[in-house]
């Protein structure tokens, strides 16, 4: 027996060293063959309120942005806003921010990584004159360069540095210009409409990304007095720099990535579910590719309801820029492929390397072999090594597995691939879905889901 006080001392101190050494992480626990049923609100898209959050940096006025999700991804804006000085708080999901003066311009360093910090340099450029900001991060879809930003910036008036773990840049007057992108990125449009609004003179934007979500950034900066004109046939994106930007308020849009989720997680499971408040224009090539499977799509009340059907066919699907298939719903999608009768095909024709979750989907039964053909339009990937098209035979009975998330999107094919699986299946990483999914494993459980967020020593 121990009757020493020392030594009852040290046991304890031995029981909590031993404790706090241990690392911890979340992981789902989730057991499938569950139809999901019921109502699903989606939240704002979390592509539009992060662009919409960096345009707020053009004012020193207060901005308000309703509907903003609270998810991971957001968290890092907001740190890259305090660490600038601004006042920002949060209130449900309206977000308020006021930039009244710039404490610092050179954050080259945040706790986490994503790719918003590189559309900052912009507006603190205009702001102070010199802007430091991490280097790109977020989720690995195979390479991701920001040459064209860089370019374009360069074209504006803007020296860039490229330092070990930050990108600098520095201007004493950004102008206006010409700019023909080889390709309509995304990032590198967005980057230089918020450039281009307070720019001396005029900026021409050719073969110009035209999503929703940058729309949905325009809308706002023209509220804020930006003077910005869209040809969406041509491609072409027209800025008017001013000398000034004010306060305004505005509304993130739904986010389309969580509609087309909830959506291919009801039809792969056999579920049915309704998702109010949200508009079919921008989400007609997922829609056309629900019905041409033999799903069951309607508008209802302001909303849009998704049903499944005895059974699927096989179709091709070729991922590319809006208003086309977009390459971030392609992964939810191949697990309600895989419960479709035949061969289906997917050409992914944006990132060269987002096949890479189909190996967990081939340990839970699924039949998909990936190649490096390009198997419809020739793309920008022919005649190289990269893997970019899939084919998927169906259909076929899944079952449950360990599995580890690598990104957003792989995450949220591996939850939807579980809910419609034999069994249980215990899924790691999730800190990739909670980055681009506001409590999705919450929401889930309200459409009947059996899913469990559990916190478990790392092995």
């Amino acid at each position: 027996m121990i009757t020493d006080k020392n030594s009852f001392e040290n046991i304890e101190n031995l029981v909590y060293d031993t404790f706090t050494s241990f690392k911890f992480m979340e992981i789902f626990r989730i057991q499938g063959k569950k139809p999901l049923a019921g109502t699903i609100e989606v939240r704002g898209s979390k592509n539009a309120a992060s662009k919409m959050m960096i345009a707020s940096l053009l004012t020193d006025e207060r901005c308000t942005i309703e509907n903003v999700p609270l998810s991971a991804e957001i968290d890092i804006v907001k740190e890259l806003f305090e660490t600038i000085g601004s006042d920002i708080s949060f209130d449900e999901h309206t977000c308020h921010i006021a930039t009244k003066e710039i404490a610092t311009s050179l954050v080259p360093k945040l706790s986490r990584r994503n790719r918003i910090p590189i559309l900052a340099l912009g507006p603190l450029l205009h702001r102070r004159g010199v802007a430091e900001v991490p280097v790109v991060g977020g989720c690995y879809l195979g390479h991701r360069p920001i040459n064209f930003h860089i370019e374009a910036l360069t074209k504006m008036g803007v020296r860039i540095e490229r330092r070990e773990r930050s990108y600098y840049a520095e201007s004493k007057e950004i102008h206006g210009a010409e700019i023909d992108l080889a390709y309509p990125s995304v990032g590198a449009t967005e980057n230089i409409i918020l450039t281009a609004s307070l720019a001396k003179g005029e900026t021409i934007i050719r073969n110009a990304a035209i999503e929703p979500e940058i729309i949905n950034m325009i809308k706002m900066l023209k509220g804020m007095g930006a003077m910005i004109s869209v040809d969406a046939v041509a491609r072409e994106i027209s800025i008017q720099g001013v000398n000034g930007l004010h306060g305004v308020k505005s509304k993130v849009m739904p986010d389309r990535n969580e509609i087309v989720s909830f959506a291919s997680a009801a039809l792969a499971t056999r579920g049915e579910i309704f998702i109010p408040d949200v508009a079919e224009n921008y989400l007609t090539a997922f829609i056309d590719k629900v019905k041409e499977i033999g799903g069951i799509v309607e508008g209802v009340s302001g909303g849009i309801r998704f049903a499944s059907a005895d059974s699927y066919r096989g179709i091709y699907i070729e991922t590319s820029t809006y208003p086309s298939f977009m390459t971030d719903w392609q992964q939810p999608f191949s697990v309600l492929l895989t419960q479709a009768s035949g061969e289906s095909i997917i050409h992914e024709t944006v990132y060269e390397d987002r096949f890479g979750y189909v190996k967990e989907l081939s340990r839970m039964g699924a039949d998909i072999t990936v190649s490096d053909e390009c198997l419809g339009t020739p793309c920008r990937f022919a005649g190289q090594t990269f893997n970019h098209s899939a084919r998927i035979f169906g259909p076929k009975m899944l079952r449950g597995v360990e599995i580890a998330m690598t990104d957003i999107r792989a995450g949220m094919a591996h939850i939807i691939a579980a809910l419609s699986a034999e069994g249980e299946s215990i899924i790691s990483g999730i800190e990739h879905i909670d980055r681009g999914y506001e409590r999705i494993d919450e929401r889930l459980r309200t459409l009947g889901a059996i899913i469990e967020r559990k916190s478990v020593i790392a092995g």
